[in-house]
This record gives C-alpha cells, sequence and structure tokens, in this order.
C-alpha cells in the first residue's frame, strides 16, 4: 500500500459540493481516504480570475500504481464537469498557461518515489512555490519530507511564505 497526497481544487459552480463528491469518488475508486484537509481559499495562481479557488489535500492509502492513480483521478475530473479539450482551447486563446475549471485533481506525492515521465512527474514539480496547495498538504502532512529535496511539508510552506513576504 502506497501512502498518497492529492491536491483537490477549482473555482467553478459548488465547490463543496463538487470536493465532497470528488473525495467519495476518489475513497471508492482509488484508495482509503485516511485523512483530509479543511478546505481554503485562495487567488488563482498563473492566470487572472474573478472566482477564487477551493482547495483542499487529501492523504490515501492505495494499492494501485502511479498511472493507475492518475487515470482514475483524470476519469473523476471528468466525471465531475472538467472539460480539458474546452480548457486548452480558452488557454490558446487567451495565451494562458492556466483556466478556471469545476475540478483539478493532482497527485503532489506517490509515497517517496520519483517519476518523471511524459505524463506524470513526481513529486508534484511545481509543489515547493505553491502556498495554495502547501498549506492544506501541510495540515494533515507537515513532517512527511520531500524525496528529492528533503524538506518537510512545513518547511516547505515557511519558505514559500517567505518568499511572498519578501517580495511585498
Amino acid at each position: 500500500m502506497a501512502r498518497v497526497a492529492l491536491l483537490l481544487g477549482g473555482n467553478e459552480g459548488d465547490m463543496k459540493r463538487t470536493l465532497q463528491t470528488a473525495q467519495r469518488l476518489i475513497n471508492e475508486r482509488v484508495g482509503a481516504v485516511m485523512r483530509c484537509s479543511h478546505r481554503y481559499q485562495s487567488e488563482a495562481w498563473g492566470f487572472q480570475s474573478t472566482q477564487p479557488f477551493t482547495n483542499q489535500a487529501l492523504e490515501i492509502s492505495t494499492d494501485l500504481s502511479p498511472i493507475e492513480v492518475l487515470d482514475a483521478i483524470q476519469h473523476i475530473e471528468s466525471e465531475l464537469g472538467r472539460n480539458r479539450a474546452a480548457e486548452q482551447l480558452e488557454k490558446a486563446t487567451t495565451g494562458a498557461r492556466y483556466t478556471s475549471r469545476p475540478i483539478d485533481i493532482d497527485i503532489l506525492f506517490y509515497g517517496s518515489e520519483i517519476i518523471d515521465e511524459e505524463r506524470l512527474q513526481l513529486p508534484h514539480p511545481l509543489l515547493a512555490e505553491r502556498e495554495f496547495a502547501l498549506q492544506p498538504l501541510a495540515e494533515i502532512m507537515r513532517s512527511f519530507a520531500h524525496p528529492v529535496t528533503g524538506k518537510t511539508v512545513g518547511q516547505m510552506l515557511d519558505a514559500v511564505r517567505q518568499n511572498t513576504a519578501e517580495t511585498e
């Protein structure tokens, strides 16, 4: 069984209901939800949006492989209204790297595995830059150490907050 950290988020529709449904489907299809954070709101990251994002971290225990987890969560995203083709079109039109969406589920960690494949990079390559991901993750896995840097989730959160304070 692998200990997996997921980040759920989105900014379209009834986010409380969407996150609850996503958590139920993950528990049924991907692995047992061991812990979940509170929901946190943040501004859009990497693009402009009038709607804030709601994010929540889950720790699950699964016997699925990393790519099986990815396939399962992408299927859940699609079921819950995510349309990747429409997002690609909007990004191409606006030039933005990201766009609003009803749900996004990212794998942050899959145990201490390091994976660098076309479809999946683990640990999540941008985690250390994203306070909106680190804040809920620190609530449930503060002392978990990043397998590449050795920094704990708590240390990464402190560092990103320090960088933010210094640039303001």
